[in-house]
């Protein structure tokens, strides 16, 4: 720890009058503390000493100290004073953001960075008003061990009201409060956004309702200086932004082979489906488009379906659970939407093999954007799984949070 004293009888003029001060060291204990104290002098003895301060400061880490964690090892406290001031600042010479607790001593919000030295200038007085300061510094960690994080969004991107934050983790989080705390959500309208966790190793946020079409939010990751896992830390920190576009919710009833679509809380229009078939049901409960192709190449070994196998190409292909549902351009639909569900668990629409733009189902897609809602009612199958693609609507707001 270096103490920054200044010199005894050293005159200091304060807003361009005449006030003289005089200062002098006072005593630090242990390696982490020391500084300096300031009084006022009597009138007509500038030479006289001034009285050390009563406030005694620590900073840990000691001064020097190296191999530091980069979350919960720096703290600054005082006895026998007050904290006036704490700046600890990187090598960019930014201020690390910071509070006091209730006990009077001062530490970050967040994780600091890694592999990164720190400067410590602190501040404190006592009873009196004498003041004290102390410097420091010390150095960061730098992991043995990190892991890939890494979300589903694209910086600056337009996204539907469903939208839903996933991040996941190339590895187990056991640390899970930590890394649900290194990443943070802002929306211009100051909607409240809060995470749910889908295993160790997904977790994702949303909001209690929809978004409101024209917020912006911002998303901050700052997992690099966090623990996730003893000896694992994030591999990188990232800050992301997108815009919620026009409202659009799609509800096809599997009963009726119906979709009303409802673009900002106005129905636009009813369209003609084809939905699962029983042997093979659609899921019900509410999905999100998370994906959004011309072309979709479909082969059933990669899912659980009953019956004869396929491998073909379908048109106008909208993702909507990672277990294989699509609302998609159906050739078959032309004959069937609006009569019967014979499809594999999609939602059909009527369109040609290669697909049209100008059939139901290209001006659908084309009008479909990531983030949008698709619900199916009335499917003989099961409620689609939380977990299932961004199926996390379904999920009761009080289980959620």
């Amino acid at each position: 720890m270096r103490s920054r004293g200044i010199p005894g009888t050293v005159a200091a003029l304060l807003l361009g009058g005449a006030l003289l001060l005089t200062t002098a060291c006072s005593s630090g204990t242990g390696g982490g503390t020391g500084g300096s104290a300031t009084a006022p002098a009597a009138a007509g003895h500038s030479g006289a000493q001034a009285k050390p301060s009563a406030a005694t400061l620590a900073v840990l880490p000691a001064d020097g100290s190296q191999n530091v964690a980069p979350s919960g090892a720096v703290k600054v406290s005082v006895t026998d004073g007050k904290l006036t001031q704490v700046t600890v600042t990187g090598p960019d010479g930014k201020p690390v953001a910071g509070t006091v607790g209730p006990d009077g001593s001062w530490a970050p919000t967040a994780a600091l960075s890694v592999s990164t030295k720190y400067q410590v200038n602190a501040n404190a007085v006592d009873a009196s008003g004498v003041a004290t300061t102390t410097t420091s510094s010390f150095s960061t960690l730098t992991p043995s061990k990190t892991e890939r994080v890494r979300d589903n969004l694209d910086n600056n991107a337009t996204y539907g009201v469903g939208m839903i934050i996933s991040v996941t983790f190339d590895k187990a989080v056991t640390n899970k409060q930590a890394a649900e705390q290194a990443i943070t959500v802002e929306a211009t309208d100051g909607t409240t956004v809060k995470g749910h966790w889908f295993g160790p190793n997904r977790l994702d946020l949303r909001p209690e309702n929809y978004w409101k079409p024209g917020t912006k939010v911002s998303v901050h990751r700052r997992v690099s200086g966090v623990e996730l896992s003893p000896g694992v830390y994030g591999d990188s920190d990232t800050d992301e932004a997108f815009t919620i576009g026009r409202s659009k919710v799609s509800t096809a009833d599997a009963g009726t082979h119906q979709m009303t679509v409802v673009e900002d809380g106005a129905p636009t229009k009813t369209i003609a489906i084809t939905a699962g078939a029983d042997d093979n049901p659609s899921w019900n409960g509410t999905m999100v488009v998370f994906e959004k192709d011309r072309m979709v190449h479909m082969d059933s070994k990669t899912t659980n379906i009953k019956g004869a196998g396929y491998d073909v190409y379908e048109p106008h292909g909208l993702k909507i659970t990672d277990t294989g549902s699509y609302v998609h351009g159906n050739p078959k639909a032309v004959d069937w939407a609006g009569k019967a569900n014979i499809s594999h668990g999609c939602i059909g629409l009527p369109d040609t093999d290669q697909g049209e733009d100008d059939s139901v189902a290209g001006k659908f897609w084309g009008d479909s954007i990531i983030g949008d809602v698709v619900i199916v009612q009335h499917s003989v199958g099961e409620p689609v799984a939380p977990d299932n693609g961004l199926g996390g609507w379904n999920l009761p707001w009080a289980q959620w949070s």
